[in-house]
């Protein structure tokens, strides 16, 4: 009986708990997937779908006529593992995340003050 219990329990801690080298690749997948979208497109936003903040900076970009290529977290299985590594990335575990031409904006606020002082334009290029 005791033998039937220990293996109840192991079973459901290999089940409940993933053995290290899955989350090693899921850690790796989420790393390549954020490196990708960052790296591969003009606009980046990582972004959370019922955020105001993300709301207010993703409407700075449909202002200027652009389309950012917009990553919602929320609803996404992945999301969580890809905020872990944007926290890895820009030291920042909050959204929205923009990014330029492979150069991080900030958040909200960075990038309406990018927009104010000219840092935007001049990486959209429009300068």
């Amino acid at each position: 009986m005791a033998e039937k219990l220990l293996l109840v329990v192991v079973m459901l801690l290999l089940v409940s708990c993933p053995p290290p080298l899955i989350k090693a690749q899921a850690l790796k997948s989420a790393t390549a997937f954020v490196e990708n979208v960052i790296y591969g497109n003009k606009i980046a936003i990582f972004s959370k779908s019922y955020c105001p903040y993300c709301a207010r900076a993703k409407r700075v970009f449909s202002e200027l006529n652009e389309k950012p290529f917009v990553v919602e977290l929320d609803l996404r299985d992945d999301g969580q593992q890809i905020q872990n590594v944007l926290l890895e990335i820009v030291g920042r575990h909050t959204v929205p995340q923009v990014f330029i031409n492979g150069n991080h904006i900030g958040g909200s606020d960075d990038t309406l003050k990018a927009v104010a002082n000219g840092k935007l334009e001049k990486l959209l290029g429009r300068s």
